[in-house]
Formats: structure tokens, sequence, C-alpha cells
């Protein structure tokens, strides 16, 4: 299947984790890639490992936090390739503890990247994404539908992220733009390494899904691509919970 043959799809956070994989994901069904992270090291190893014949894939390392960095990230994709069809905003940053612990630039840290860099790479592609009628995936988290202990920080910029998707949705679906959310529960990835070194703290967490264990990120890929393309033409608005059906047992762990 190859539904985003000649798409232009920008993917931040691309250099590991669910972002990787997006990345992957995309790259098999034929799209141009335009992909971004921090890390320098992790984002070229990824992108050598799609190959990028034909000069397909493009890669920046910017801090999404920054709005100069997102307004240069599109700029370099409607340069290279004169379009941009799909922005999936993916990069994030996480912070564990109660509100009093730590320093306060900690919450800065992660309203600055999960929170702006949504909504300035948003505004700074949005009228490309008019042009060519495209649609913005943001990443999300169950974390942004309900409140988590001891994640208020990260909380308090899903959240918001959330609301945003549904507002954008509305403000641009005159316009030819769907908006659209996944909402993942936990994900083994590296941007959950510190959670995952606490045998005791992940147990929790996958005793409450009741399908038994937290996503890997090509379960969260999939549904990334599928609401970027034509098959969810008629969806916009949605924050889609990717979490084993966490949601739907209100958090509950399951009967022995």
């Amino acid at each position: 299947m190859k539904r985003f043959t000649g798409k232009v799809v920008i993917v931040t956070g691309a250099g590991s984790g669910i972002g990787e994989g997006a990345a992957r994901r995309f790259a098999a069904e034929g799209a141009y890639l335009v992909l971004n992270d921090k890390d320098g090291d992790g984002l070229r190893t990824v992108a050598s490992s799609l190959g990028g014949g034909e000069g397909r894939i493009e890669t920046q390392v910017c801090d999404v936090s920054r709005r100069e960095d997102c307004e240069a990230l599109v700029r370099l994709a409607l340069e290279r390739f004169g379009r941009i069809d799909v922005l999936v905003n993916n990069a994030g940053v996480d912070h564990l503890g109660r509100i009093d612990e730590g320093d306060f630039s900690e919450f800065t840290k992660v309203i600055e990247t999960d929170l702006y860099g949504v909504v300035q790479l948003s505004r700074a592609a949005i009228a490309a994404l008019r042009q060519s009628r495209g649609s913005i995936v943001n990443v999300s988290s169950v974390s942004g539908l309900g409140g988590d202990w001891n994640h208020s920080f990260y909380c308090a910029a899903k959240g918001a992220v959330t609301n945003f998707t549904r507002a954008l949705a509305l403000d641009e679906a005159q316009n030819g733009v769907r908006v659209n959310a996944v909402n993942p529960s936990l994900v083994y990835t590296k941007l959950t390494a510190g959670m995952q070194d606490q045998p005791d703290l992940i147990r929790e967490f996958e005793e409450r899904i009741p399908m038994g264990r937290g996503a890997k990120p090509d379960d969260v890929s999939g549904v990334i691509a599928f609401l970027a393309s034509e098959d969810a033409h008629f969806v916009t608005g949605v924050n889609l919970a990717v979490d084993g059906g966490l949601s739907a047992s209100n958090g509950q762990p399951r009967l022995r």
C-alpha cells in the first residue's frame, strides 16, 4: 500500500520512538520526508537506515521549542520539495515528579517543547497545508485526556495539545486541512526509559492496560498514517486513544 506516493511529510522527533516509527511507515508508503530531531546522531541513523534514494529524505537538527527553528524546518521542506502534505507534531519531553519537585525550569521545558512546539510548527506550516489541503497529526497522550499521578507538568502540556487539536480542526475545516491527534498510553521508547528502569512502576501501568502491555512505536505509527491518509478524509478534530483499552477501562486494574 502506497498511500503517500508523491506526498511530502514532516515528522518531528524522528530520531527515535514514535517519530522514528512514523518516519518508517511514511517512507514505506512512498512519501518524501523532512525529519527533525534535537539528537543529530539518532536522526542521521534513522535517515540512513531509510535509504533516502532519489533524494527522498531531508533532515534538520533543530529544537521545536524555538519558533525560528520551526520556521526554518518549514522553509527546508518547501525549498526542497515545494509543498507540505502532512505535518506530524511528535517531538516531546517528559517530567516525572510532583509540582514542587525539581526546578521550575522543568515546567517551562515541557510546555515549550510539548505545547509551543506543536503550535509554532502548525502556524509555520498552515499556509502550505491549506494549499495542499493536507493534514496535521499531533502526538498527544492519554495524559491529555485525563490526569496522571506525578505528571502534572506533562498533563498540562498534553491537555492543551488535545484541545488545541479540536480548536484548530474547527478553524481549518473550511480550508480543507484536517487536524487530528493520537493519544497513546505507555509506549516503550527513550522518553519512558526512566519509567522502564522501575519495574514495579511499569508493572502497575501494564496491569491497568486491558491488553496487558504498553505500546511499541509501530502500534502508534500505523494509526498516525491512517489519520494522515485519504482513508480518514472525513475525520477531523479527533483525539484517538491508542492505549490498549486503558481509557475504556477507566484506569481500573484487571481482575485476577
